[in-house]
């Protein structure tokens, strides 16, 4: 056993595609993941999350459920994905939510599209093909196909002409 798999959590119900490293201090759990990507350390990707073929998600980041990440994707280090519009610890009667308290809003991340280091990405929007996302990007819209998005929140820059 390597170091690196002697340091990750991968549940048994993680669907891993062909040639899929992982790097230690990861933490899978009722994902699937697409053949010849790559998901580095102090990941963490949860339960109905997909990640595409030959993907890059670097160290730190954070992949929650209801994400949707077409294939030859880069994100880079410390990206937050967000599922849940309205969070809340309990709910109205003082107990702690469960499942069945909140909805979890779906996130899509278009093929070939890059998310720089540092990015949040908030529920329910769409990243267009090809689109790239500034480094500490706050995203709270669609980002249309081959888009270039910066700020907080995000704002288009200009639409890259080679899509």
């Amino acid at each position: 056993m390597s170091t690196d798999q002697l340091y990750q959590r991968i549940a048994p119900d993680v669907k891993l595609g062909q040639r899929v490293k992982v790097f230690a201090f990861t933490n899978l759990y009722g994902c699937e993941v697409g053949d010849d990507s790559k998901i580095g350390t102090f990941v963490e990707i949860q339960k109905n999350a997909k990640v595409g073929k030959r993907c890059k998600v670097s160290s730190h980041t954070f992949i929650c459920e209801g994400v949707m990440i077409e294939d030859e994707v880069f994100i880079g280090h410390g990206v937050t994905f967000i599922n849940d519009r309205f969070p809340r610890s309990t709910n109205t009667d003082g107990k702690l939510q469960t499942e069945a308290d909140w909805k979890c809003e779906s996130t899509l991340v278009k093929r070939g599209a890059s998310i720089g280091s540092g990015a949040t990405i908030l529920c329910g929007v769409t990243i267009g093909e090809r689109a790239i996302i500034g480094a500490g990007s706050v995203v709270t819209k669609d980002v249309p196909p081959g888009g270039v998005v910066a700020g907080n929140p995000a704002k288009l820059l200009r639409i890259k002409k080679t899509v």
